[in-house]
């Protein structure tokens, strides 16, 4: 009989395997109802140590289940995380090949990045605010490695936060606007999103902030010039070939990609 460790390294193999062939696997959930949200990351933590061993350099963190209604979906009342490598994170204008995905979707965020490291359990907004070196507009590509999408906490946690990669654009200061009312439109083919930094707990930092409180059960939390993504400021949307994205900020700027290529 495998033990719980073996388990967890058995399924985070089977997702990466997943995620590079393009073929999806049934809800990690419903084969396996007895684990829960601790085994859900222990299976993330194995699937980032997968990636590390190819090659891959951590570069930071993404934040999901910000709003209140996926939280209700999930059965939580706080965010969950994911983790970025370097070949996660590309530049604005990055064309994408969506033959490398599975079932893509995308979201308009705000990034932050760090000048100092940031832990704790009491971490505040201010906090965040005050270690953050720039913040940046984003667009972050969702994929699950879960058959169509059929994902609970546990398949989503597990599938590193359902996240493929994000593409950000160039930074300002962290005071050089209201992150709260800061406004953003999406546009991706002929689907326009908008929404406005409140959608994320409130204020982008105090998303961020709950992320550190989460990391410290954890005992680690966010290192200087690392990026982190905060949380999407409106829906998602499928993401298409042949199309432009773009995500208009007010004073963050804009960032955008294109698509080629079929999923």
């Amino acid at each position: 009989m495998r033990t719980t460790t073996a388990l967890h390294r058995d399924l985070a193999l089977e997702l990466w395997h997943a995620g590079r062939t393009r073929r999806p696997v049934p809800p990690v959930s419903k084969r396996h109802p007895d684990l829960d949200l601790a085994d859900a990351y222990a299976v993330q933590s194995e699937l980032r140590g997968l990636d590390l061993a190819s090659g891959a350099v951590l570069a930071g963190l993404k934040i999901g289940a910000t709003s209140e209604a996926i939280q209700s979906m999930f059965g939580i009342d706080h965010p969950d995380f994911g983790y970025l490598t370097d070949r996660m994170v590309l530049a604005d204008g990055a064309e994408l090949d969506l033959g490398r995905f599975i079932s893509p979707k995308i979201e308009g965020e705000i990034a932050f990045r760090f000048a100092q490291d940031l832990a704790g359990p009491t971490v505040t907004a201010r906090d965040v605010l005050d270690a953050t070196a720039e913040v940046l507009p984003a667009l972050e590509v969702l994929d699950s490695r879960i058959q169509d999408w059929q994902i609970g906490l546990v398949d989503t946690v597990a599938d590193n936060a359902s996240s493929a990669l994000a593409v950000v654009g160039a930074g300002v200061a962290p005071d050089a606007t209201d992150l709260a009312a800061e406004r953003m439109q999406l546009r991706a083919g002929q689907a326009v999103r908008a929404g406005a930094g409140s959608a994320v707990m409130g204020h982008p930092a105090e998303s961020v902030a709950c992320l550190v409180r989460i990391l410290a059960g954890f005992g680690t939390g966010i290192r200087a010039g690392q990026l982190v993504l905060s949380g999407s400021l409106a829906a998602a949307v499928d993401l298409l070939p042949g199309e432009t994205v773009q995500a208009s900020f007010d004073a963050l700027g804009s960032v955008s990609l294109t698509t080629r290529g079929s999923t």
